[in-house]
């Protein structure tokens, strides 16, 4: 069987993260990629000038027509701005049950806030008792918990377990925001941290970062994986895209980092 994996997440006319992410993500690691579009963005490598949602009643009909069809086997969610859309979502993942990737993108790497308010509570309520794992960062992490971001492991540990008890079966708080040399995750199931160091690369070209670990995720547990595996191998991959993010010249801004370094 071609192993296949669903982004549901907004458009980058940039090309940097979203859809466009999640896709070259799932191609760079051997696995087909299909999309369910919730949301059109215009935006480069400088922020985000415009957003434009689609009706729950497109989102609702793309997801019909792909799982009704496609083998597939995980979906990864990313950016989801409206409560209405997240209801689609949740309904059609229920209806359907798949391993389920949840990015919760509230803010781009620009700084830019890309999920409405009234959007939070239904993210928590409809969308995290489905995944298998979360995959927030660190100010993602305190919106969904009410506390402050994360300074050190060991709150990023309690948030984790607080993250935990919205439904979720497991979550990788990511620690890219913190200082230091070091760029440190951890992974929590409900039975041990799973600590994930790495050396923190030096660049601008940052940019989709988020959309690419969880769109790696996703392939992981498409190509059969067990779920620490992808995301060991998520994180590694994501690693070695920044590591030559810097052989990129895309925009102005925050560049992408590079999805297809093993090819060109």
């Amino acid at each position: 069987m071609t192993p296949i994996a669903l982004t549901i997440a907004g458009s980058d006319s940039g090309g940097g993260a979203g859809i466009q992410a999640d896709l070259k993500t799932f191609s760079a690691l051997g696995v087909y990629g299909a999309s369910v579009i919730t949301a059109v963005t215009a935006q480069n490598t400088k922020g985000v000038a415009a957003v434009a949602d689609l009706s729950p009643e497109i989102v609702t009909a793309q997801i019909d027509a792909v799982l009704s069809d496609l083998n597939v086997a995980a979906v990864k969610i990313g950016m989801v701005s409206r409560r209405e859309t997240i209801a689609a979502i949740a309904d059609g993942l229920r209806r359907f049950g798949k391993q389920v990737v949840v990015d919760p993108v509230m803010v781009a790497t620009s700084g830019d806030r890309l999920l409405r308010p009234d959007a939070v509570a239904a993210l928590v309520d409809e969308l995290l008792p489905l995944a298998l794992v979360a995959t927030p960062n660190l100010p993602e992490a305190a919106l969904l918990t009410g506390r402050s971001v994360a300074e050190d492991e060991t709150e990023m540990a309690r948030q984790a377990e607080a993250i935990l008890k919205t439904g979720a079966r497991s979550v990788l708080v990511k620690g890219g925001h913190r200082r230091g040399s070091e760029a440190t995750d951890l992974f929590f199931d409900g039975n041990a941290i799973v600590r994930l160091p790495a050396a923190r690369i030096e660049t601008i070209n940052d940019h989709g970062t988020g959309c690419t670990l969880s769109a790696a995720i996703a392939a992981g547990l498409a190509l059969g994986r067990p779920l620490v595996e992808a995301v060991r191998e998520a994180k590694a991959y994501l690693h070695a895209a920044l590591s030559a993010a810097n052989t990129l010249s895309v925009g102005a801004g925050r560049g992408p980092v590079h999805h297809f370094h093993r090819w060109w």
